[in-house]
């Protein structure tokens, strides 16, 4: 049965009329056609940084855990995954299961010795770094390289992740790369990675070569909110300046990044998974456009992965809402239909 949607698609606003043919959306009228649903019309929503599989930090893959995981994703209307970072090799259905969001991966995460969790990752020597990170892009076309950790911990040096990141776009791949000091924002930006995972203290003032070089931002800022409250009941010290003082920093920066030009992207980053709404109303907090927010979640994120929208031989992947989200972000929690190459998955048929 072929599926045909129709409405007001996002991000033009535009009506359109689209066919599933197979995986990919046509124009061209499908006779007995059967029409999925019409309102307002979204490329389906990523979530550009999350790791499932795993319940707790420093637990193996497990594939049960991972169904489950990515299962809650589409419920929510996420169509896309990035996982910057996974507990082990991911089994071969990942990102390929009819029933469960495509999918990009980084494999292990790559770190410092003596840095990032304990039985999660490899911990690599700077000098194999560059080659062991370019050796996981070709196998999956993403490396991702913890390039701080603790308050104290000291910063991957700008010349090995600028290695890592010439050897990891030698073969074609891309490098995500998880910051939460001013050292490691700054040496990942003069590398010339692709993406800043989290980027707390990272300097405003980088975010114009940011926007040049087409480096993204993914603060996972929902995160980082929901964690608030205990940070503010904590000892005073520290890391607790560290990790307040960078948390609160996070909003004001992602607007500042959306005005400079950098393109922002929504992860909710860890358990429970299906809370891209919650990242989607984070980033629109920041006084950035709504329309600004569902695009680090939709049409902009897909674009960024390498995915079209919703226009013909894009991917068949969309969410449709009775009214336009961007004047209501309510409507994320009830799609009247979630499809998927081509199918619709949410509500079931």
């Amino acid at each position: 049965m072929v599926l045909r949607i129709r409405g007001y698609a996002l991000p033009h606003g535009e009506f359109v009329d689209l066919y599933a043919d197979g995986d990919r959306w046509t124009t061209d009228p499908v006779p007995n056609a059967e029409l999925a649903a019409e309102g307002w019309l979204l490329p389906g929503l990523v979530d550009a940084h999350t790791h499932p599989g795993a319940t707790s930090p420093g637990d193996p893959l497990d594939d049960g855990v991972l169904r489950e995981d990515l299962l809650r994703h589409v419920d929510a209307g996420v169509t896309l995954i990035r996982s910057p970072g996974l507990a082990g090799d991911p089994p071969p259905w990942f990102g390929e299961d009819p029933d469960l969001p495509r999918a990009v991966h980084a494999g292990p995460w790559l770190a410092q010795h003596g840095q990032f969790f304990d039985g999660w990752g490899n911990r690599v020597d700077h000098a194999e770094l560059p080659s062991v990170a370019a050796a996981q892009a070709a196998r999956s076309g993403w490396a991702k390289i913890i390039a701080d950790w603790g308050p104290e911990d000291a910063a991957v040096p700008v010349d090995v992740l600028k290695a890592a990141a010439d050897a990891v776009h030698a073969t074609g791949g891309r490098l995500a790369v998880h910051t939460q000091h001013s050292a490691g924002s700054t040496a990942a930006v003069a590398a010339g990675v692709d993406s800043v995972e989290h980027g707390m203290w990272l300097d405003s003032g980088l975010l114009p070569d940011m926007a040049r070089q087409g480096i993204a931002l993914t603060p996972t800022l929902s995160g980082f909110q929901g964690m608030l409250p205990g940070l503010r009941d904590r000892p005073d010290g520290p890391a607790k300046d560290w990790l307040l003082g960078g948390t609160e920093a996070l909003g004001p920066l992602v607007a500042a990044a959306v005005e400079a030009g950098v393109r922002v992207l929504a992860g909710t980053d860890s358990h429970p998974h299906g809370l891209i709404a919650d990242e989607i109303r984070a980033l629109a907090g920041t006084g950035i456009r709504t329309h600004d927010a569902l695009a680090a979640a939709s049409w902009s994120a897909r674009e960024f992965l390498g995915l079209g929208g919703l226009e013909p031989g894009a991917p068949a992947d969309a969410v449709v809402y009775a009214e336009d989200p961007r004047t209501d972000l309510g409507q994320l929690a009830a799609p009247l239909a979630v499809i998927l190459r081509g199918r619709r998955v949410r509500p079931h048929a």
